[in-house]
């Protein structure tokens, strides 16, 4: 495996026509950098907040909490040091070509925004989270490893998140008093600012208890995967709820039928977003979809599509820079909210519409190219790789999910997203999968 970390273990391993070899591995500190990723991002340091309780008329944009700041520089800063040292460190921030296109792109179109302090600190963000996801899957020493960490992390998470629904449900579990949302009350959220944002996390939580439950390690995989399951189902998210068994279906048969892979990766997110965004802008794809039954307006989504569509338009090669559209002082104190109350979105629920928002067209398809096509190439060879089939299952579940998610919710380049983080390590953890093996000598 690629996985290194086992204290004075020896690792040979391969990555293209490099072998590398390293004696001097974290051991302890890198299960340590690991827990503290993960519960920085599925806990966070700021659990149960209650910022839903703000009006919707505050211009939320620019809002910033000193302590995640530091946490994050701490962080990233003993990560680098790490994945420095690592005999896989060419490994890190690859394809590096494509993301720095990328990444160079987003700095670009942020320096020229109308927010440029609020969306440059935005890039510098998401590019440092990015480091990170690479960088996280070269701490445990094993794939074995790998998933007692994971399944540890994912407990933790669980207790914080029952803790909150059981010990102080005022801000748990939300309430008719929210301001923001106040139809929500009933629904679960832990620790989380929002339901949906819970049900997305708990879904990956059952994908993370299924791999620890293959890896042996059954009581904990069946614990993560019945305490995450419940607190789905108690969230009220629907979407999520229906995705969890369409995706471990789909997963299932995108390893098993090699031809199918392209349809269910490429096709499938096309034709969901002709659908849903389809319906906003075609008066036969809205009267076809209404004859189905479904909701046109898909939870009140459509205001804001339709919202941002119009906006995209006014500068689709640029966009408008990293998260620097919504919720700024110009849109919510612009007097929009008269013609629709889409001016008072926090996000385009939709993350291909967010990219087109954030970096217009070429910022668009250089992220399809980094998460749809470059991923799609991966997996086959993965799948024909003699590395661990179980971490390769676990990585497709979560891409899959994510890429089908960035549909109805805006994900991509969320830098605090826990969501975003697990697609993107899974994205390198895929790369990693296909190119490189570490045989390492037993501790």
């Amino acid at each position: 495996m690629y996985f290194w970390g086992a204290h004075q273990a020896v690792c040979l391993s391969t990555f293209g026509n490099e072998t590398y070899e390293s004696v001097e591995q974290p051991g302890k500190t890198g299960a340590f950098l690991f827990i503290a990723l993960f519960l920085f991002f599925w806990v966070t340091t700021s659990p149960y907040s209650v910022s839903l309780n703000t009006s919707s008329a505050d211009p939320l944009a620019g809002n910033s909490n000193l302590i995640n700041q530091i946490v994050t520089l701490l962080l990233s800063g003993s990560l680098l040091i790490v994945g420095l040292r690592s005999p896989l460190r060419s490994t890190i921030l690859q394809p590096r070509i494509l993301l720095c296109l990328l990444f160079s792109w987003y700095l670009i179109v942020s320096v020229l925004s109308a927010h440029s302090d609020i969306a440059v600190k935005r890039v510098v963000l998401a590019f440092m989270t990015c480091i990170n996801a690479g960088v996280i899957l070269l701490l445990p020493r094993s794939d074995a490893h790998f998933a007692k960490l994971l399944g540890v992390g994912a407990l933790i998470m669980l207790v914080v998140a029952y803790f909150g629904v059981i010990f102080i449900p005022n801000i748990g579990i939300h309430q008719a008093s929210d301001i923001r949302e106040p139809m929500l009350a009933g629904f679960w959220r832990g620790q989380f600012i929002h339901k949906n944002a819970a049900a997305a996390i708990m879904v990956v939580g059952v994908f993370f208890g299924l791999f620890v439950y293959s890896s042996g390690m059954r009581l904990l995989g069946i614990a993560v995967v019945l305490l995450s399951a419940i607190f789905l189902f108690n969230t009220g998210g629907k979407t999520s709820s229906a995705a969890l068994p369409a995706i471990l279906i789909i997963a299932w048969w995108f390893e098993k039928w090699r031809w199918s892979r392209i349809p269910i990766a490429m096709g499938g997110i096309v034709a969901v977003n002709a659908v849903t965004l389809g319906s906003v802008v075609n008066e036969p794809i809205r009267s076809f979809v209404k004859s189905l039954g479904v909701d046109t307006t898909f939870t009140n989504r459509s205001d804001i599509w339709e919202f941002a569509i119009s906006a995209i338009a006014k500068k689709p090669i640029t966009g408008y820079g990293l998260q620097a559209f919504w919720q700024t002082s110009d849109l919510v104190y612009s007097g929009g909210r008269l013609e629709t109350w889409a001016v008072n979105a926090t996000s385009a629920h939709n993350a291909y519409v967010e990219t087109l928002l954030s970096a217009g067209v070429p910022g668009l398809v250089l992220t399809l190219l980094w998460l749809w096509l470059l991923p799609l190439i991966d997996v086959s060879k993965a799948y024909a790789s003699s590395n661990n089939p179980d971490v390769t299952r676990l990585f497709v579940r979560i891409w899959l999910y994510a890429i089908y998610t960035a549909c109805v919710e805006s994900l991509f380049f969320q830098s605090g997203s826990p969501l975003w983080f697990a697609l993107m390590f899974s994205v390198f953890g895929l790369r990693l999968q296909a190119r490189v093996q570490i045989v390492s000598k037993p501790d």
